[in-house]
């Protein structure tokens, strides 16, 4: 199959072409020319307004859902919403039914994903169930492919259990993930503690169970470390949400720590104040929380305390979701916003932009680099930074709808992606 992209923008730090405006050609899933004007016979042509192309984006946080809560979401829906989301790779949370803390499980992830344009990663549950008590066998785990260790959406509240995950890990170099809260101190808790909190009535998640668990989890990081050095992350955090969140890994990291940490787009576009309407779909963990630390969290991300940036897309059903707000579950979908969120919050220019969600993620899990170079193989998000669009029902791709972007207007849309010798086009409307 031949691909050729008319007149775009290449944003790629590895690329020598990178920030120049070029016609790219692809032969069979490589990058066989770029240059100005290229002309070719047989081509299927991808052209329009403002074109920008990149290294695939890369999502670190997705919660599948399959196996076993397939009303939620299923592997095709997934993959449906990612690639209209412009992701060509994601990285999946081991909390399904079975849990994934086995080769049969991983086998399961990557059999689906090998006939599929999107490549799934999967990690590997560090406990059993994910209840943080017995270990997994996590070198199984990991040579049947898991790409990282995690419990995912329950956080790693014994000591013991990470402080000797961090030592199994480190013979074969792999990243332990971890969603830094403080369990006890979130019980029943709806919303970020504060004012509207009070206001409204609902048991508060404060800010410093996150904090806690951040202090925690760096001083047993550096016990473990003791004289020793090490030049990559070896714990990564995942949904950091608070100042001061933000401000203890920066401190982590000016001490060469090995830390490495991310944040959910949607943390940029809402606070705590507009959970006034008990809409349900404003309802995730880590919650929304107030302008201050949004304005910590853009900070992060310029001065390169944020790593990566994730969709932590996590679909519910209306069953889920149609309750009362303390009723009803957390989370939200998100990978088919997050680009346009970070795009429209984050304050950042393009080219770091796109650092956070295509090289730093594949950097943080020892995966092999992406660029737009010709002789490399084809692996491409193709996007427009100013396509204004209206978030609709009728074009979500997953199968659930728990979304508090819908009916909005986001900036910025993926037109295509080119992956594995394979290209999937948008239906790019207004």
């Amino acid at each position: 199959m031949k691909i050729l992209l008319k007149s775009v923008k290449i944003i790629d730090k590895s690329s020598k072409y990178n920030g120049t405006t070029q016609d790219i050609l692809v032969v069979d899933g490589i990058i066989r020319e770029i240059a100005e004007n290229i002309t070719a016979e047989d081509t299927k042509t991808i052209s329009g307004e403002n074109l920008h192309v990149s290294a695939g984006w890369f999502d670190l946080r997705v919660s599948p859902k399959d196996p076993g809560y397939e009303s939620k979401e299923d592997l095709y829906t997934l993959t449906n919403a990612a690639l209209a989301g412009g992701f060509s790779e994601i990285v999946t949370l081991p909390n399904t039914k079975p849990v994934v803390q086995s080769k049969e499980a991983i086998a399961y992830v990557k059999n689906f994903a090998a006939a599929q344009i999107l490549n799934i990663h999967p990690t590997g549950a560090v406990t059993k169930n994910c209840e943080g008590k017995d270990f997994t066998e996590m070198l199984d785990i990991y040579h049947a492919g898991a790409v990282a260790f995690t419990d995912g959406d329950h956080t790693l509240w014994n000591a013991d259990i990470l402080l000797k995950t961090l030592q199994y890990l480190a013979p074969i170099d792999a990243l332990l993930m971890n969603r830094p809260e403080e369990p006890s101190m979130t019980i029943f808790g709806q919303m970020h503690e504060g004012i509207e909190s009070t206001i409204l009535g609902m048991k508060g998640i404060p800010s410093t169970a996150e904090e806690l668990m951040l202090m925690r989890d760096l001083k047993l990081l550096e016990y473990y470390l003791g004289d020793s050095k090490k030049d990559k992350s070896c714990l990564h955090f995942s949904t950091i949400s608070t100042k001061e969140g933000v401000a203890l890994i920066r401190e982590a990291k000016q001490k060469g720590l090995p830390v490495s940490c991310d944040i959910a787009a949607h943390q940029l576009a809402f606070t705590d104040k507009d959970l006034h309407t008990f809409d349900t779909n404003l309802k995730v963990n880590p919650p929304f929380r107030t302008q201050d630390d949004i304005e910590a969290l853009k900070v992060g991300l310029a001065d390169g305390t944020i790593d990566a940036v994730v969709s932590d897309h996590n679909p519910q059903d209306e069953e889920s979701k149609n309750l009362e707000f303390d009723m009803a579950d957390f989370g939200i979908i998100s990978l088919e916003t997050t680009f346009a969120t970070l795009n429209q919050f984050s304050e950042l220019p393009i080219e770091k932009l796109i650092e956070k969600i295509t090289c730093n993620p594949r950097k943080l899990l020892r995966l092999p680099s992406v660029s737009v170079n010709i002789g490399e193989e084809a692996n491409l998000t193709i996007f427009n930074p100013t396509h204004e669009w209206e978030y609709q029902t009728k074009d979500i791709k997953s199968k659930a709808k728990n979304s508090p972007f819908i009916g909005k207007t986001l900036k910025g849309k993926a037109i295509a992606v080119i992956n594995k010798h394979k290209v999937h086009i948008n239906n790019v409307e207004k």
